[in-house]
């Protein structure tokens, strides 16, 4: 039985990467994971957003992609060394900073695919999802912040549990057990997981095989590949039968692909 997360959703499915900010927006200042970002891949149409969760000094969990504001503000400080209110200060004029429980509340037909990418943040972030759980996925690169997030969404309430994809360390272990071709250590590692979500090629490695999309999809578990912003690239990996594209630009891929 699959996650309600992926109900109703034709494949393939396109991901909004932090969103949507077309060149026309990022040159008018728009951030990604912003507000306005936000908004642009919902009225782009996509039925999927993914995003980053960080918690601020003051608590909220807040969509941002980077520990720090550097890149984004130009502000060196941490995003858990800033309260709320600088926060939303610092970008009012690059699309507006937008909480978690923002997203979860004013986008209330979109499903949220959400990279804890804090410690500090996973508890907080599992709460705030628990009443959303049917349209929200929690992954992280690290296994041990995914489950504590689950846990605490679990805790909070005991219905439907978000959709979640496998950190690195299973991802590691997956991919042993498709090169070992022991579909019984597929089968294990595979566990719990709805979704791979991986790139097709990072530091000279491959990742994304037919061996592994294969093994994945004899154990109920989709595939999708980040981050795909080349029309060409989308189309070759739809027709090795990935499940979904992550990628900067929605719009294109949603042109590309309907």
């Amino acid at each position: 039985m699959t996650h309600p997360w992926f109900d109703g959703v034709a494949t393939p499915r396109v991901l909004a990467h932090r969103g949507l900010v077309t060149p026309e927006a990022q040159r008018s200042g728009i951030a990604e994971n912003s507000f306005a970002a936000v908004a642009a891949a919902h009225s782009a149409g996509v039925h999927y957003v993914e995003s980053d969760c960080h918690r601020t000094a003051d608590g909220v969990v807040v969509l941002f992609h980077d520990d720090d504001l550097t890149r984004v503000t130009g502000d060196p400080r941490r995003i858990s060394d800033v309260p709320l209110r600088e926060l939303e200060d610092l970008m009012a004029e690059r699309g507006g900073l937008i909480t978690l429980t923002q997203a979860l509340a004013s986008f209330p037909t979109v499903r949220f695919n959400l990279d804890v990418k804090a410690t500090d943040a996973a508890s907080a972030v599992g709460t705030a999802v628990a009443p959303f759980a049917d349209r929200v996925l929690l992954t992280s690169f690290s296994d041990e912040r995914r489950r504590a997030a689950l846990a605490a969404a679990h805790a909070a309430a005991r219905g439907q549990r978000p959709a979640t994809s496998a950190g690195r360390g299973t991802i590691a272990r997956v991919l042993a057990a498709v090169a070992a071709r022991s579909d019984r250590l597929v089968a294990k590692s595979l566990a719990g997981i709805d979704a791979l979500q991986v790139p097709e090629r990072q530091r000279g490695l491959r990742f994304l095989t037919p061996r592994l999309i294969a093994a994945a999809h004899r154990h109920g578990v989709e595939v999708h590949v980040w981050t795909v912003n080349d029309p060409d690239q989308m189309l070759r990996l739809v027709e090795m039968k990935v499940d979904g594209i992550v990628t900067d630009r929605a719009d294109v891929a949603l042109a590309t692909l309907s």
